[in-house]
């Protein structure tokens, strides 16, 4: 009759600590330590350089050509802008790269990328534009607002010699 009273084998409370619970104990607190764990402080870039906008001279923008870690500027209608965020467009190996350093105007209104379209003589007067159709210019004109709305005006283009550019380098 005793073995009558006592309850089957399986009906028996077994003990909660087994292999398997203290597994899952495991992973539940590993996953909980992971989800509750201070996050690593964020770290912001370094921000650029300030640029300081300045007048050059075509010998003086001729450096910022992209070589030798220097950034990318190129000048269009006078006003020089700062485009390394386009280096690979506009530096040494992208298609624009003979404009890096340079005044690209006359080469962009007339849809040329041909070293001819570059001034050869840096100390030589300002490429004047005068001899430009409407439809070159309005081309330069478009090339000019994009690269105001995209990239940083830093500087203006003045010949050499000329009253702007013996100013400024009396300011250096």
């Amino acid at each position: 009759m005793a073995d009558a009273a006592s309850p089957p084998p399986a009906a028996q409370a077994t003990s909660a600590v087994t292999p398997v619970n203290l597994i899952l104990l495991s992973l539940f607190v590993f996953l909980v330590y992971l989800r509750l764990k201070p996050a690593k402080p964020q770290t912001l870039p370094r921000a650029p350089p300030p640029t300081v906008f300045r007048t050059f001279t075509p010998p003086e923008l001729f450096p910022y050509n992209g070589l030798n870690g220097m950034p990318v500027y190129l000048a269009v209608r006078g006003q020089v802008f700062d485009v390394t965020a386009g280096k690979n467009f506009y530096g040494p190996g992208g298609p624009y790269a003979n404009f890096a350093g340079r005044d690209a105007s006359r080469g962009l209104a007339c849809g040329s990328f041909d070293e001819d379209m570059l001034t050869k003589d840096l100390d030589g007067p300002l490429d004047t534009l005068s001899d430009l159709g409407d439809e070159q210019m309005e081309a330069m004109r478009g090339w000019e607002e994009r690269f105001t709305e995209k990239y940083l005006v830093v500087g203006k283009l003045v010949a050499v010699g000329s009253d702007e550019a013996t100013a400024a380098a009396a300011h250096q």
